[in-house]
C-alpha cells in the first residue's frame, strides 16, 4: 500500500463528505459513487467504517459554526442555584433534537446491517436521487407565491414539529435520499423557512451522526493500523474545514435562492449514474 497516495484519497473523499453532507443532494450517494472511481486500497471492513466516521469532522463543523446556539450553559448568577446556569431555550431545542432523532435511531439501529447488505446499490441511489430531486422541484414551485413561512428560526420549532421532522429522516435510512434532504424537505413542509429547516437539520446531524460513527467503530474494532489511523484522521480533518465553507455558502444560498436547483443536480446525476451502471 502506497500510504501518501491512500492519503490524497482520504483527502477527496473528504472533500466530497464535506461538500455532500450539508447539501441536500446525498453524500452516502456520492460515497458510492466516489467508490467506484477512486478505489481504496484498504479492507471492505476499513472503508464501511471509514466513509461513516469521516463525518466526524463535519459535525464538529457545526459545533464550531454554531457554538452560541448549542452551547447550553452560561456563566450563572451566586446564590440562585444551577438553574442559572442552564441556557432554557438552549436545553429546549436539545430536548427537541433527542426527540426528532428517535424515529431513525429506533428503525436505522436493528437494520444497520440489513441496509448496508441490500440498499447501498446505484440502483438504489439513483431511484433516490431522481425520486427526491423531483420531490424538491414539486415542494418549492407548489411555494412560490405563497406567505412568508410561520417558522423564521429554530426555536420556534415546537415538539410536534421536531417529531414529524425526525419521521422525514426515517427516509434518509436508504442511500440516495439524503439525510439533509429529508430533513429539509420535512422541515419546509411544515412551515419552516428553508434556513430554519437547514439550521435544524444540521443540529440533527451532531447525535446522528455521531451515533452512526460510534456503531460503525464499535463493529470495525480498535484494531486500526498506524496507516489506518492516518487516512482515518487526514479524511476527518478535510471534511471539517470544507465543511466549513459548505454550510456558511450554503446558508448564504438559500436566503436568495431555492431548492429547485438542487432537485435538477439530483436528477441529472441520478439518471447519469443509471445510464453508466447500465452500461457497465
Amino acid at each position: 500500500m502506497n500510504l501518501i497516495v491512500e492519503t490524497l484519497k482520504a483527502v477527496l473523499f473528504g472533500v466530497v463528505e464535506g461538500i455532500t453532507e450539508w447539501l441536500p443532494i446525498s453524500s452516502t450517494g456520492h460515497m458510492i459513487l466516489l467508490d467506484e472511481f477512486v478505489q481504496m486500497q484498504m479492507s471492505d471492513a476499513f472503508m464501511s467504517m471509514f466513509e461513516v466516521v469521516i463525518q466526524l469532522g463535519a459535525i464538529l463543523a457545526v459545533v464550531v459554526l454554531y457554538f452560541g446556539k448549542l452551547w447550553p450553559f452560561k456563566k450563572g448568577e451566586k446564590g440562585k442555584g444551577i438553574v442559572s446556569w442552564v441556557k432554557t431555550d438552549t436545553m429546549s431545542l436539545w430536548v427537541k433534537i433527542v426527540v426528532a432523532i428517535l424515529p431513525s435511531a429506533i428503525v436505522g439501529i436493528p437494520l444497520d446491517d440489513w441496509m448496508d447488505k441490500y440498499l447501498h446499490t446505484a440502483p438504489v441511489v439513483a431511484a433516490m436521487l431522481v425520486l427526491y430531486g423531483v420531490a424538491f422541484i414539486v415542494v418549492e414551485r407548489r411555494q412560490k407565491g405563497r406567505r412568508r413561512a410561520r417558522i423564521q428560526n429554530v426555536e420556534l420549532i415546537d415538539m410536534r414539529m421536531a417529531l414529524a421532522i425526525g419521521l422525514f429522516q426515517v427516509l434518509s435510512l436508504v442511500p440516495g435520499t439524503s439525510r439533509s434532504g429529508a430533513t429539509i424537505l420535512g422541515g419546509i413542509l411544515m412551515g419552516c423557512s428553508r434556513a430554519a429547516a437547514s439550521e435544524f437539520s444540521f443540529f440533527l446531524s451532531i447525535p446522528t451522526m455521531a451515533g452512526a460513527s460510534l456503531i460503525k467503530v464499535l463493529k470495525f474494532g480498535q484494531s486500526f493500523t498506524p496507516g489506518e489511523l492516518l487516512v482515518l484522521g487526514v479524511g476527518c480533518v478535510t471534511a471539517f474545514v470544507v465543511s466549513i465553507i459548505a454550510i456558511k455558502t450554503f446558508i448564504g444560498y438559500i436566503k436568495k435562492h431555492s431548492f429547485e436547483a438542487f432537485g435538477w443536480y439530483r436528477i441529472i446525476l441520478g439518471l447519469l449514474v443509471a445510464l453508466y451502471f447500465l452500461m457497465k
